[in-house]
């Protein structure tokens, strides 16, 4: 735990009892703070209870005694319209913070040569994959990294601020929104397309949430920034600069001048001017694919720009893991590939799965964002059956009709056998069993989490009933 003494002796609001706001509730409580907590979930109120947080009901608090509001980031703050907490903040004059802004004081409270090194990662997709892989390569490279934000563990839930370690952030656009003060030494900022836009007012607001990532850098600062879209692409060529950092471009398309690219299947770095092979990324098990290429650029880009070496980043990146949910494989059955794709909640998120495979049998649904799935008709060819689930069936079952053969399945645990059924009478060289869903799963699920957990345990399952493979006979 990270304790923020910022409001010791003062009294803080908090309203969201999720994982960001039991951590805030925590730290601040252990800086001093006198904490009046509230959700409007029984559940996530008797948890707090549970941990010894001071849980009360804020609309019947009295607001001039509050110091700040601290607000969990999956809360309306300005889009489609502020909470009504928010709104009473406002009027009281009481400032919206989120538990990313308290860190970023607790850091910027120190002497400068005692604060630790923050690297910050935020995009609409890949962003959880490079900032478990930065995490991978400097761990692996003997330095003390600390992964948290938006991936696992919430920022005020990591361990004490020290100035020799190294603070890895995700970054949502929800987060960036209700922080002022964070100042990254290395920034990325990996790609964008439209995600979220009700809670930003629209494509200008989501663009200029992420692009606070930048806000506070200066000249010794780094700004790793995709140039493979064009909003992106326009803030790294200069039209829409991040502030006095250095840019250090990356792609996955294109061969650089100066910048980090992966193309041809080779990762070369030529931010020094001259090109500079310095990997094969087909050595990468967990990071297929030229979206996966693009997180490797840019986790290169970022952990050079903190000293390390060609050598110990490129050995990082062959060691990496992967990360549970994104491409990740769960199973083999029959020689049918099963591949937990579960985080992609969106048409951008699948359409790098599906580019990845030649032929997949492909399950999708859930809680559908504003495109749907329409923007993936260039790659309907690669799709050899869809297998629907969730509220969206209908609609995509629309989209796909005459272009895709369909199953209407409900439910993952039926679409799962069904494509698996399908899977073994195809014939395919390679069968892969694809949940890559292009949908939020809250209709069925928990999150995407849960999703993915389940598809595993389906997969085991459906692995118990196989029928050993025969004994050669000669």
């Amino acid at each position: 735990m990270i304790p923020i003494t910022e409001y010791a002796g003062r009294d803080v609001a908090i309203y969201g009892l999720g994982r960001t706001g039991l951590a805030a509730a925590k730290a601040l409580q252990a800086g001093g703070a006198r904490v009046f907590a509230w959700d409007d979930g029984d559940m996530a109120r008797a948890t707090a209870e549970a941990q010894g947080i001071n849980v009360t009901d804020l609309n019947k608090r009295d607001w001039q005694k509050f110091a700040a509001l601290v607000l969990s980031p999956g809360i309306p703050f300005k889009f489609p319209q502020p909470h009504r907490l928010v709104r009473l903040a406002e009027t009281m004059g009481v400032p919206v913070v989120g538990d990313t802004e308290l860190f970023a004081r607790a850091v910027q409270a120190l002497p400068e040569k005692g604060r630790p090194k923050v690297i910050g990662i935020t995009g609409t997709n890949g962003k959880s994959t490079t900032t478990a892989l930065i995490g991978h390569i400097l761990k692996e490279a003997g330095i003390d990294a600390r992964v948290g934000g938006n991936i696992g563990t919430g920022v005020l839930d990591m361990q004490p601020l020290n100035a020799n370690a190294v603070y890895v952030l995700e970054l949502s656009s929800y987060q960036l929104d209700l922080t002022s003060s964070l100042k990254c030494d290395v920034a990325l900022f990996l790609n964008i397309s439209p995600d979220h836009l009700d809670r930003h007012g629209g494509m200008d607001g989501y663009i200029a949430a992420k692009k606070r990532i930048f806000r506070n850098q200066d000249a010794r600062d780094v700004a790793v920034v995709g140039i493979d879209d064009p909003v992106t692409q326009s803030i790294a060529m200069g039209r829409k600069r991040p502030g006095e950092a250095r840019v250090v471009p990356i792609s996955a398309e294109f061969g650089l001048a100066r910048g980090v690219s992966a193309v041809g299947g080779y990762l070369h770095d030529s931010v020094g001017g001259q090109a500079l092979r310095v990997g094969d990324l087909a050595m990468a098990d967990a990071l297929p694919g030229r979206h996966n290429h693009q997180n490797a650029a840019a986790a290169y880009a970022a952990c050079a720009a903190l000293g390390l070496s060609p050598g110990r980043i490129m050995a990082g990146i062959r060691s990496f893991p992967g990360l549970a949910h994104r491409m990740e494989k769960v199973g083999e059955i029959d020689g049918i590939r099963f591949i937990n794709d579960s985080k992609a909640t969106n048409a951008q998120a699948a359409e790098q799965a599906l580019k990845t495979f030649p032929k997949v049998h492909w399950i999708v649904g859930g809680k559908s964002k504003a495109e749907g799935i329409a923007p993936l008709e260039p790659f309907f060819d690669r799709v050899e059956t869809a297998y629907l689930i969730g509220e969206s069936s209908a609609d995509f079952a629309k989209t796909l009709d005459g272009k895709v053969k369909v199953q209407q399945c409900g439910t993952l645990e039926a679409a799962t056998s069904a494509a698996y059924e399908e899977a073994r009478k195809a014939g395919d060289s390679a069968p892969v069993v694809l949940l890559s869903p292009a949908c939020a799963s809250f209709d069925q699920f928990k999150d995407f989490e849960a999703r993915g957990d389940a598809f595993r345990e389906i997969v085991k399952r459906l692995a118990g009933e196989a029928e050993p493979p025969k004994a050669a006979t000669g």
